[in-house]
This record gives C-alpha cells, sequence and structure tokens, in this order.
C-alpha cells in the first residue's frame, strides 16, 4: 500500500474519527475530474463526488457544493437555493478554506468547517466515490453517510 500523503493523511483522520468504514485508496493514475476518477474505478461517471467550492458574492463565504460527476452545477440556481449568489474563486481561495489543491479537494479534513450542500442526485447510487486530498486517491462511502457526517444540506444543484 502506497504511502498517504499528509493531505490524504487528514482525510484518512476524519474518516476514521467519523467511524466510517471507508480507506483512502491511491490510484494508479491521476484521477483529476470526475471522468477521468469513473475511468480509473470502472465506474458510471454520476458515483463520483466532485467537491466544488464556490464563494458568496456578498459575504465571501466558502460553501462546499458535494456534485454528482455527471451534473453541472446551475449557479445562479443554486445560488437563489443556498440565498446568495455564488462565484468561482480562484485556487488561492480554495486551498485557504478547503486545504486542498483543485482536482484534489476532499469532502473531509478540512482547517475548518465549512457550509455544505450535497447533490440530491448523489442518493441514487448505493455508494459514491470522492477524492481524498490529492489527485490520485479516492475513498468510497455512501451519500447517507457522507451528507450525515458533513452535515450538508441536500439540494438540487441543476
Amino acid at each position: 500500500m502506497a504511502q498517504l500523503k499528509p493531505a490524504e493523511q487528514r482525510v484518512a483522520d476524519a474518516l476514521a474519527r467519523h467511524a466510517l468504514p471507508a480507506q483512502v485508496i491511491v490510484l494508479e493514475q491521476l484521477a483529476t475530474t470526475a471522468q477521468m476518477a469513473a475511468d480509473a474505478l470502472g465506474v458510471e461517471v454520476g458515483r463520483i463526488v466532485k467537491s466544488l467550492l464556490f464563494k458568496g458574492k456578498d459575504s465571501g463565504k466558502p460553501y462546499l457544493l458535494l456534485v454528482s460527476g455527471s451534473n453541472r452545477v446551475h449557479e445562479k440556481r443554486a445560488g437563489q437555493r443556498i440565498g446568495e449568489v455564488l462565484e468561482r474563486p480562484d485556487a488561492d481561495f480554495v486551498k485557504l478554506h478547503t486545504g486542498f489543491s483543485i482536482g484534489g479537494v476532499s469532502p473531509y479534513g478540512h482547517p475548518a468547517p465549512l457550509t455544505t450542500y450535497l447533490d440530491e442526485a448523489l442518493h441514487n447510487f448505493g455508494t459514491v466515490w470522492a477524492a481524498a486530498g490529492d489527485p490520485r486517491s479516492v475513498f468510497e462511502i455512501t451519500a447517507a453517510d457522507l451528507e450525515r457526517t458533513t452535515g450538508a444540506t441536500r439540494i438540487d444543484v441543476t
């Protein structure tokens, strides 16, 4: 088993703290996109969790959206559901608030708790796969466990 990088270890520690059975798996190839992750795992792209950070236009507050790999966030409608206009932040904002670089952002292991929203479509699958702190690492989890342990609010993101 490959040695976990510090970012991956933060995710593994968070999974353990939540008493989740998930394990960080290091892939042979990079999985920087949902399609790359789906191909590497041999699963449909909808089972890949995209952890996308948005920034509130007025508040500057970070919002984490956990989105099915087959869905694209409709920023205007999602912002209306959240209650604030959403903007796409730069890479430095993502790193500051998640502790991860784009391509490896995980639902767990952030420096501080994030207001989190979960794409309803993820509940259509028995299990889903999310990034584990690095573009080469993932973990498998149920959408229900993901929702419960991140404190996410379920929304339609499309």
